[in-house]
C-alpha cells in the first residue's frame, strides 16, 4: 500500500508528517510496537527479509537519501505469492510503502547514504527471520546496483526453493 504525506517546504527545507495514528488506523494498518532505522553507504543491498511465525508489518519512508525499496509477496496461499514490487522512495518526498505481515523487505541505496526508517506491527525475533538471496534467479528482482555490497548474511542466504514451504508465512493467517 503506497501512502503520501502531504510535505510542506519553504526556504529552510521541508516539513512533513510520517506517521500519525488516526491515519494508520483508517486505512487499516494495525498499532506499531517497534520502529527501526538503518544507515547504509551507496550500492547497499539489505534483504530480503521475512519473519514466521511472527510476521511484521512494517511502514516504510527514506529519512534521507534515495532507495529502490523491493517487496516480495512470501505468503503461502497469496494470489500474488513470488511476485515482486519496486518502488524509489527519497527523503522528504512524503511517500511511504506499508507492508503487511508476510511480505519480504529489502532495498538497494542509490545515494552516496540513505536513512531508511521502518515501523514494525510485531518485535524482532532472530529465531524467526527467513532471508532469500537477493540475486534468486526465480524471483528476477532488479536492483539498480551494478556491484553491490551485501552482509554475509544476505549473500549466503538461501533460494527461495530452498526453504522449506513451512517456514513461510501463511495469506490471511492471523495472529
Amino acid at each position: 500500500m503506497l501512502l503520501r504525506g502531504s510535505v510542506h517546504r519553504d526556504d529552510r527545507g521541508c516539513f512533513y508528517e510520517a506517521w500519525r495514528e488516526g491515519n494508520s488506523a483508517a486505512a487499516g494498518i494495525p498499532a506499531f510496537v517497534q520502529d527501526n532505522v538503518s544507515l547504509s553507504h551507496r550500492n547497499v543491498i539489505r534483504g530480503i527479509h521475512v519473519q514466521y511465525p511472527r510476521p511484521q508489518g512494517k511502514l516504510i519512508h527514506v529519512v534521507s537519501g534515495q532507495v529502490w525499496d523491493v517487496c516480495v509477496d512470501l505468503r503461502r496461499g497469496s494470489p500474488t505469492f513470488r511476485q515482486w514490487l519496486g518502488i524509489m522512495l527519497e527523503e522528504a518526498d512524503g511517500r511511504q510503502i506499508y507492508l503487511p505481515p508476510g511480505v519480504a523487505h529489502g532495498f538497494s541505496v542509490l545515494s552516496n547514504t540513505a536513512a531508511v526508517s521502518y515501523k514494525c506491527t510485531d518485535y524482532y525475533e532472530p529465531a524467526g527471520e527467513v532471508t532469500i538471496r537477493w540475486n534468486d534467479p526465480s524471483l528476477a528482482i532488479e536492483w539498480s546496483v551494478p556491484e553491490p555490497m551485501l552482509s554475509v548474511k544476505d549473500r549466503n542466504a538461501p533460494l527461495l526453493a530452498e526453504i522449506a514451504v513451512e517456514r513461510l508465512p501463511v495469506y490471511g493467517e492471523q495472529r
